[in-house]
Order: structure tokens, then C-alpha cells, then sequence
């Protein structure tokens, strides 16, 4: 449904010749003008934010904290399984705020990111009223798809509680594909390099 592997026309109808990774009006910086930390798929804290070594460095990179609220545990004392893929959304929608793109603001717009595939891994727990840092990094997975990893850990001491990843299609209203506007390439491009 959402096939991003074919070739591409720029606006004047002339062939695009470009990493064949990004989206066709996306133009990303040169890999000798991102800091050594991009380069090798590391965030700030020196953390792989992608099991994918072939996975190109993130576009933008943003942190939030939160709590985990009392509806967010379980019996056993720990945040419930869902709530991950809940915060990985607080994540996302906060990247997006900080890029100046916020997601009603896209909608608004006529673009749409539905999500397509979801990966979380539990890596440890999240008591009641424990502060969260989550880290979100964006990433373009293809010409009409973006990719989130997102690593959530313990505020206080750094101690990893879950990380993953979720993908998502860019879209019109009616749910066809498409390609990231021009707009949203532009915000991409002007973002501070992560790290």
C-alpha cells in the first residue's frame, strides 16, 4: 500500500539524482557537516538509537520528560505494556511542536502521518510518579515514509525502561500517499543537527 520504492520526478519533470533514501525534495546536509556523534548512528548520550546499521544518522533529534501516571501501572507495580507506544506519541508530537510543524498544524495542512509498523522492547520498569526523559529521533525511511526511534529512560539516573521504533506514512486526507510537501522538507532542513 504505501510502496516508496519508486524513482521520482523533480518539479520541472527532470530526474531526481539523490540518495534514493530520502524523499524527492528533501535535500539533507553533507555527512562531513554532521557532528561525529551522527555519523555513527549515536545520540548525545552515546546511545545507538538504531539497530539498522545502514539506517541513515537522524534529521532532528528532540527530548521531553514526563511522569508516569497512576492509570499507567499495573499490579505489579510497573507501567503497563501499551503505555510505551502511548509515550512514543508524546515523543513524536512534541518533535513535531519543536520543529515548528505541529501535527494539527499538518493535518490542517493536508498531511497525515498514519502509522504503518510499530517495535517496542522492555527493557526495564517505570513506577508510579517516576520522571521519563524520552529521546525522539526522526529519521526518513524511504520517499513517503518517516521513522521515529524513540528511547525512554528513567530521568534520574538513565536507567533504560523501553525503546523502539514506530513508521509512518505520509498521507493525504483521503489516505493516499505521497511525498513529504515541500514545507515539511524545509522545517527538516532547517532543524538543528542532533546531538
Amino acid at each position: 500500500m504505501f510502496d516508496d520504492t519508486g524513482g521520482g520526478l523533480d518539479s520541472a519533470g527532470s530526474a531526481q539524482s539523490q540518495d534514493p533514501s530520502l524523499p524527492g525534495n528533501f535535500r539533507r546536509p553533507t555527512v562531513g557537516a554532521m557532528p561525529a556523534a551522527n555519523q555513527d548512528r549515536r545520540g548525545a548520550e552515546g546511545v545507538s538509537t538504531s539497530r539498522d546499521p545502514s539506517a541513515p544518522a537522524p534529521v532532528f533529534q528532540h527530548r521531553t520528560r514526563l511522569r508516569v501516571r497512576y492509570s499507567e501501572t499495573d499490579q505489579m507495580g510497573t507501567f503497563y505494556n501499551s503505555r510505551a507506544l502511548e509515550w512514543f506519541e508524546c515523543g513524536r508530537t512534541e518533535l513535531l511542536r519543536a520543529l515548528g510543524t505541529p501535527y494539527t498544524v499538518m493535518e490542517a495542512r493536508g498531511l497525515f502521518l498514519p502509522l504503518v509498523e510499530a517495535h517496542v522492547e522492555y527493557l526495564g520498569r517505570a513506577r508510579y510518579d517516576d520522571e521519563l526523559e524520552l529521546t525522539t529521533s526522526l529519521r526518513f525511511a524511504g520517499r513517503v515514509r518517516v521513522r521515529l526511534d524513540v528511547e525512554v529512560a528513567l530521568s534520574g539516573t538513565g536507567r533504560r525502561v523501553a525503546r523502539g521504533y514506530t513508521i509512518h506514512a505520509f498521507t493525504d486526507a483521503a489516505g493516499k500517499p505521497i511525498r513529504p510537501p515541500g514545507w515539511f522538507c524545509q522545517a527538516m532542513a532547517a532543524a538543528p543537527a542532533p546531538g
